[in-house]
């Protein structure tokens, strides 16, 4: 196929900033290596120097952070599948799929706690649906499951392996290439490692998948596979896309201050290290030209003078002072300024820092209603594609606040007071306590417990 190791100029656009971003938020080693993209030289700066800099080079990671506490927050509950329809073969196969969507033993929220992760880095991440392919064509449903064809399961695809793609007018994929690169060995015994880059295509109705072995980029690339893929029977491409607007993309938003603070603590610790290193002053009308050292001695005449060079610290006071309001507009632009610490941080008021948490609890919320449309679309997907009549919907992700278990249960109680003539508010409360504290059980379990409850509650007579 020709074409297939064309770019879309969007990703053409991003690639470079995308590398920037992965960088910033790894930090440790990997930023150390290509510290020199983003430390600044200065003006006639000796490579010299700049080099000697390159090597005492220090990141303060506080992106990388953010972005983690966001993760661990939002999933500190699991999300709730809620699967409904008369479909016993659909329901039995979405709660194996709920243990292990991938056929690698992740469950379904670990999957998409890396989707979410991946687009607060990247912008957006992308779920590819798939299933398992044999030469046999089934004659029925039962044969299909029979050999393995209709075990759906879910790949995760980065940004940067998005390469090239076209959309309709509402926006939805006609057909996207998809690009990866492994280093394999064949066996033990081979010769050394070698590089293969295989392309995905596509389309709503066929894929197609070549393939390159070598780092040879002008050679041809072979067809290895193509067919059918899963979702022909919806004509749609079997790729999810998970992304988030600029406001809650939260790499990009703090990227440029991270880059500073990263530039202006480097600086200030260079000065301080050359601080700790005074240089002596002559002061003499005569020429000079004696060796200074250790291990040497200084010879004056009678109207030299002699000192030492020793910054005021002026400088580094405002050196300081700019480093911590980086810090917290860091933590600003993330809606995170409660937790920025710092002087400011001291004084605020109980009002106040009620009200920075406040919002940072709405862009959970939203990151989570994210997320869920996603789980949901992929899950509505999965059985359509498998021809299932059952009804899928995702709940939770939106309570955030770590309290104590009995005061909820005190409030619900007094909540079943007032409304103890509601049979449904009944189900409802006994049913969100439930899944809260079993929030970590199997789905199986969880849909028994609440099929048990809708039966053990009967409307009231009268």
């Amino acid at each position: 196929m020709k074409g297939i190791e064309l770019e879309h100029p969007e990703y053409v656009a991003r690639k470079q900033t995308l590398k920037r971003y992965r960088d910033l938020y790894a930090g440790g080693e990997q930023l150390k290596a290509n510290a020199g993209d983003y430390l600044s030289r200065r003006q006639k700066e000796p490579l010299t120097v700049y080099g000697e800099r390159l090597e005492r080079v220090y990141y303060e990671n506080f992106i990388g952070s953010i972005i983690d506490w966001y993760v661990a927050t939002l999933f500190r509950r699991e999300p709730l599948l809620l699967i409904e329809g008369p479909d016993s073969r659909g329901s039995r196969f979405l709660h194996e799929f709920a243990e292990d969507c991938d056929l690698r033993g992740s469950s379904l929220t670990e999957f998409f706690r890396k989707q979410i992760l991946e687009a607060l880095i990247a912008g957006s991440s992308y779920v590819l649906l798939d299933f398992p392919r044999s030469a046999c064509v089934p004659g029925n449903l039962a044969e299909e499951d029979r050999a393995g064809m209709s075990r759906a399961y879910l790949s995760h695809c980065a940004a940067e392996q998005l390469i090239n793609w076209s959309t309709d007018d509402r926006g939805v994929y006609e057909w996207a290439v998809i690009r990866n690169s492994y280093v394999r060995k064949d066996s033990v015994e081979s010769a050394g490692w070698e590089t293969e880059t295989r392309w995905l295509y596509y389309d709503r109705q066929r894929f197609e998948v070549w393939s390159r072995k070598g780092k040879d980029k002008s050679g041809p690339a072979d067809l290895v596979d193509e067919g059918v893929h899963g979702c022909a029977s919806m004509g749609q491409v079997p790729l999810f896309p998970v992304r988030l607007h600029d406001g809650l993309w939260l790499m990009n938003r703090a990227g440029l201050l991270q880059t500073e603070h990263f530039n202006k603590s480097n600086a200030l610790a260079w000065a301080l290290t050359q601080g700790l290193f005074a240089m002596p002053v002559v002061y003499t009308e005569r020429d000079w030209n004696q060796m200074v050292g250790d291990s040497y001695y200084i010879q004056f005449a009678p109207n030299d003078k002699f000192g030492w060079t020793e910054p005021e610290g002026r400088v580094y006071s405002i050196a300081a002072e700019n480093l911590d309001r980086l810090k917290r507009e860091i933590y600003r632009v993330c809606y995170l300024l409660s937790q920025a610490g710092g002087p400011l941080h001291g004084s605020q008021s109980g009002l106040s820092k009620q009200r920075d948490f406040a919002i940072t609890q709405e862009v959970l919320r939203a990151l989570g209603d994210q997320v869920k449309d996603a789980m949901k679309r992929v899950l509505r997907a999965v059985s359509i594609a498998r021809r299932d009549q059952t009804a899928v919907d995702v709940t939770g992700l939106d309570e955030f606040d770590i309290g104590d278990f009995s005061g909820e249960l005190a409030d619900a109680e007094r909540l079943l007071t007032l409304g103890s003539g509601s049979p449904t508010l009944r189900k409802q409360v006994l049913k969100k306590l439930a899944f809260k504290y079993l929030c970590d059980v199997r789905q199986e379990l969880k849909d028994r417990i609440g099929r048990e409850i809708d039966d053990s509650v009967q409307p009231q007579e009268g």
